[in-house]
């Protein structure tokens, strides 16, 4: 059985504060439990006039208070911007307040630009200690010993899943030799998912609980009644992404009828590459859809994200993925019953 979970990237839309953007982002999290999805993850952006969840922890915290079984965790936080010590009492702490709920996907990359590396007052000399902070931040949450002079508290002795995040092969090669599970941001960075699954499956180590490889993809999911009214909701989601190639980031803009009409070659090209792994349209052009990308992948778990610049309309696209979902048998079954 495929599991479905949600990434949240709280979008502040325009016309929108970042206030609001988290509030929505607690009430999608209590719709996302009451569907039965399995995961609501948030994830570690800096520097982002158009996302809310730069403070990670914290924005989970608030998210997950409006839940009751549904897991929690980060999609990523992006381990070179901290001190994993850190890391560990924060995370350490949302597991105290939510047992055996709580994930953390470890990412790479910066998820911010230099300028907000810079502020963030790390080392930019480009030494890479990925993978050995990795393991430090692991032991963390390992039961102290007797003698030991550093607990991280809350999170020794807690129960958290981790996750190792990437879009290339590096991260597969990491996860499978940790034998961690494996993400991959297919979302929005496809192009070495193929190779990275294949690298991460046949390259996979049975040294952690997990006994064989379990994969999770990345899908941009835009559900609506119809494709025309689909598509008017993903172009949101397309302006902001040439937006921030562009170097000009900034809040989720006004969905555009008809956007492919405004764009030049360049731009579609750039669309069609970085958001592939789209499912756009009614339930049954997103269930074609759908059911391709896990042919082609043989995912364990997909992680679908929506950026939606109106709340209710993103809300109403996963309730009609929710309803695909049940369908294929992919939603927690208690949950679900609520739902209906």
């Amino acid at each position: 059985m495929v599991a479905f979970s949600v990434l949240d990237l709280a979008p502040i839309p325009e016309g929108s504060s970042a206030g609001q953007a988290l509030a929505n982002a607690a009430d999608l999290a209590s719709l996302a439990d009451i569907l039965g999805y399995h995961r609501y993850w948030m994830a570690e952006h800096h520097n982002m006039p158009g996302i809310a969840s730069a403070a990670t922890a914290v924005a989970l915290a608030h998210a997950a208070n409006r839940t009751e079984t549904i897991r929690i965790g980060a999609g990523g936080v992006m381990l070179p911007n901290h001190a994993p010590y850190l890391i560990a009492e924060q995370f350490g702490t949302l597991a105290a307040l939510y047992p055996g709920r709580v994930d953390l996907g470890i990412g790479r990359a910066p998820g911010s630009d230099q300028v907000a590396a810079r502020a963030m007052r790390r080392n930019l000399a480009g030494d890479d200690n990925f993978p050995q902070d990795v393991v430090e931040l692991m032991s963390y949450f390992q039961e102290p010993i007797a003698g030991q002079r550093l607990q991280a508290v809350p999170g020794a002795g807690n129960e958290v899943e981790f996750w190792i995040l990437g879009s290339s092969t590096y991260g597969a090669q990491l996860a499978a030799a940790l034998g961690l599970p494996y993400a991959f941001a297919s979302h929005f960075a496809p192009t070495y998912l193929d190779d990275a699954l294949a690298v991460y499956r046949s390259t996979f180590r049975a040294v952690n609980k997990w006994e064989k490889p379990r994969v999770m993809i990345g899908v941009n999911v835009y559900a609506a009644e119809t494709d025309q009214d689909a598509r008017l909701l993903f172009s949101s989601h397309q302006q902001a992404f040439l937006n921030l190639r562009r170097g000009r980031p900034g809040k989720l803009p006004l969905p555009i009828a008809d956007l492919d009409h405004h764009l030049d070659p360049m731009a579609r090209a750039m669309l069609a590459d970085s958001l592939a792994f789209a499912c756009v349209g009614s339930p049954a052009t997103v269930r074609q859809t759908l059911d391709a990308i896990l042919r082609r992948t043989q995912a364990d778990e997909v992680i679908v994200t929506a950026q939606i610049h109106d709340h209710d309309a993103r809300k109403r696209s996963f309730t009609l993925l929710a309803d695909i979902v049940r369908e294929m048998g992919g939603l927690r079954s208690a949950a679900a019953a609520n739902a209906g």
